[in-house]
């Protein structure tokens, strides 16, 4: 049993994904294992369409746990180095569209984590940063996806300087992808994902694949086009597409 994470399926194939280690949400390497543990469950369950990961109303995660940091030996580091650059990563391996719901602060290890997401909303007084630069450390698994999202330039920027970010510059970066007001964060989550819901399971999985497949995104993409062409989906999709336009077929997710 997770100590700190929980997953509960609050409207037909929509799961939340939450994440909760009092009073800050800082992760350590046990939460971050928790987390890549409950989202490899995720990723296999057909009847999960879409995925929102929430830390705490107030705070979506304040960081690394730092206690625990400064205790590792070069060994111990060297050792769980492969393990969390893994967990924190783990959003990016659901097949499933997910989303970030980001209340409070996202920095350290917790925005590293939040960067795997397909989305990432946040209220309009959240902090964002990957200050472990002031630590005498570097993300361990951001720093790539960061650069990818806004950018090399700003990304290094970001890592170099460890500085936070407020909400207009987060959204003016590209770094997040929507702005609301700080009560209306899991509500708006909740609308992005319910129009997966019905969706097409498959071709959604397999156009995630093709934006995580890196530098082999067109063969990657070849690929996942002709695989799709075994399932249902396709055909449903299609024949109705071809009958009546876009946005009338019943996908059956296989």
């Amino acid at each position: 049993m997770a100590e700190f994470v929980t997953v509960d399926r609050v409207e037909p194939g929509i799961a939340v994904l939450r994440f909760a280690r009092a009073p800050l949400n800082r992760i350590d390497l046990q939460l971050a294992l928790e987390l890549s543990a409950a989202a490899d469950t995720l990723a296999l369950d057909e009847e999960v369409r879409a995925v929102i990961v929430y830390g705490d109303e107030r705070v979506f995660s304040a960081g690394d746990e730092t206690a625990e940091l400064a205790r590792w030996t070069p060994a111990q580091a060297r050792a769980v180095a492969a393990d969390l650059q893994d967990a924190l990563g783990c959003l990016a391996r659901i097949p499933q569209p997910t989303i970030a719901a980001i209340s409070g602060y996202a920095v350290g290890v917790g925005l590293e984590l939040a960067l795997g997401a397909d989305r990432r909303l946040i209220g309009d007084n959240v902090k964002l940063g990957l200050p472990q630069i002031r630590a005498g450390l570097i993300p361990v698994a951001g720093i790539g996806r960061l650069s990818r999202v806004i950018g090399p330039g700003p990304a290094k920027e970001l890592v170099y300087t460890g500085r936070f970010v407020d909400a207009a510059e987060a959204a003016a970066l590209g770094l997040v992808d929507e702005v609301v007001a700080p009560d209306d964060v899991f509500v708006a989550a909740l609308r992005w994902a319910r129009q997966f819901a019905a969706g097409p399971a498959r071709a959604l999985a397999a156009a995630k694949r093709v934006f995580e497949a890196g530098p082999d995104t067109a063969g990657s993409a070849r690929t996942e086009w002709a695989e799709l062409f075994g399932t249902e989906d396709r055909s449903i999709g299609t024949c109705s597409y071809s009958a009546s336009g876009p946005g009338v077929a019943e996908f059956v997710g296989r």
